[in-house]
């Protein structure tokens, strides 16, 4: 298994006020975990991990390497942890000698958070010249790292053969976010947002522990992710802002489940979960096609992609000019893929939509819902702050088909709102199967 802000503060403190929800359920209270901290721009996310993991209930210690200093203070993570910052385990001020002993073979997890090029090639190679590459090889506990660095240096073979050893080794690994770096490349290798490096490191400490709920085994999901793109010309597209984050963190969360799931997943700047199948649709057309001929397969169907209502009834062959002041475009109706999936009306086919509203949110999801004959929906208003398309975090209202009472789910990460989302979904399973057997006692009886 591979696990594979506007505002900081605001963002921050919502996932914090999230954690400490959980953390009065004491689940991980004591845990202990290391956090170690190698040298680059995205030191300074390391301490947002630390302040998740002590929300959760762990207690973690801190390791640093020298040039990860020059970024941040051990002082900082001193303050936030409450412990000796290890830095050099023969400098003056280090209360243990044998720290790289006692300090690795004491936690339950090792995170390495951001982990340099570097860092990875000395994990790989065996190399132990510093406190923390000497914690490494030390350590008895699971590791779980979460790279951070250039694209070409993430993309290089040299690199990529090093996490794949490491992957060999059993180490755990969250895959770098696309975006912008501190140098001003695009691509693959920022660090993962705090709250998914927390939330894969539970989902380690719970897997350690045997009590990852295993139930949706047995369930094939298919999933729908992303933004479609319809051509005006070929260079040019009508689309939206869907970043691919709450499909994504559905069909991991799915899959940690137990469940067996496929993406068809559109453009997306999230990064996608390891361990699932991917296919690619970019357009309504191509997805559609893509879902229904994986349909005969699957249990459960989510449509959370963001698929265009319309496409230009003409797509140019090349590239419009610039000549008149205006231009008209005619527009017609794509494929409607959820309300296609609904109308096969399969006993053994869970249909679950998504809503993203700006006005009158409830009113048009549950119309939505009855509409395309759905099993459930879930409905959000795109027009708050942090609340759907490309934002780390999400706030719905889950509506089940003949249920009056909606779900509300406050704002919270969207790696949380996901396993909410499949709870319903595990629990509208049962009470269909109930249904099912209930029916098939009858029968038995009047025969």
């Amino acid at each position: 298994m591979h696990l594979c802000f506007s505002s900081v503060t605001l963002i921050f403190n919502l996932l914090v006020s999230f954690m400490a929800h959980d953390a009065s359920q004491n689940v991980f209270q004591g845990r202990k975990v290391a956090l170690g901290i190698s040298g680059g721009i995205a030191a300074y996310k390391a301490a947002e991990v630390l302040r998740g993991l002590q929300k959760a209930g762990c207690t973690v210690r801190v390791a640093m390497t020298a040039r990860a200093c020059e970024f941040v203070q051990p002082l900082t993570f001193r303050a936030l942890s409450g412990e000796h910052v290890i830095v050099d385990d023969y400098a003056p001020d280090n209360p243990d000698p044998i720290a790289h002993i006692t300090f690795s073979q004491t936690v339950e997890l090792l995170i390495i958070a951001p982990a340099t090029a570097n860092i990875i090639g000395k994990f790989a190679n065996g190399i132990a010249d510093d406190f923390l590459t000497s914690t490494y090889l030390a350590s008895t506990a699971p590791v779980l790292i979460a790279p951070a660095m250039n694209t070409s240096m993430w993309e290089h073979p040299a690199t990529q053969r090093n996490v794949e050893r490491l992957k060999a080794d059993g180490v755990f690994f969250i895959e770098p976010d696309d975006g912008e770096m501190a140098c001003g490349t695009i691509g693959p290798g920022r660090l993962s947002e705090p709250e998914r490096i927390v939330a894969a490191a539970l989902e380690i400490l719970k897997t350690a522990d045997g009590d990852v709920l295993q139930d949706l085994a047995g369930e094939k999901l298919l999933i729908t992710v992303g933004a479609t793109r319809e051509a005006l010309d070929p260079v040019r597209f009508l689309s939206n802002n869907s970043s691919g984050r709450m499909g994504f963190a559905i069909a991991e969360a799915a899959r940690n489940r137990g469940a067996e799931v496929r993406v068809i997943a559109g453009s997306t700047t999230a990064a996608a979960p390891a361990g699932v199948a991917i296919t690619r649709a970019f357009s309504a057309a191509e997805m559609h096609a893509a879902v229904m001929a994986e349909l005969p397969e699957a249990t459960i169907f989510v449509g959370a992609a963001a698929v265009a209502d319309y496409r230009p009834s003409q797509s140019a062959k090349h590239k419009i000019k610039k000549t008149d002041d205006e231009i008209t475009i005619k527009l017609e109706r794509t494929q409607d893929i959820l309300g296609d999936v609904a109308a096969l009306n399969r006993d053994d086919l869970l249909v679950i939509g998504f809503a993203a509203e700006t006005e009158n949110v409830l009113a048009n999801a549950r119309e939505k819902l009855s509409r395309k004959n759905l099993d459930a929906i879930v409905a959000n208003d795109v027009s708050r702050e942090g609340v759907g398309f490309d934002s780390i975090t999400n706030e719905v209202t889950v509506i089940i088909r003949d249920e009056k009472a909606p779900i509300h789910v406050p704002l919270m990460p969207k790696t949380n709102v996901a396993n909410i989302i499949l709870d319903e979904i595990v629990r509208l399973r049962a009470a269909r199967q109930a249904l099912v057997d209930s029916t098939s006692h009858e029968r038995r009886k009047k025969a």
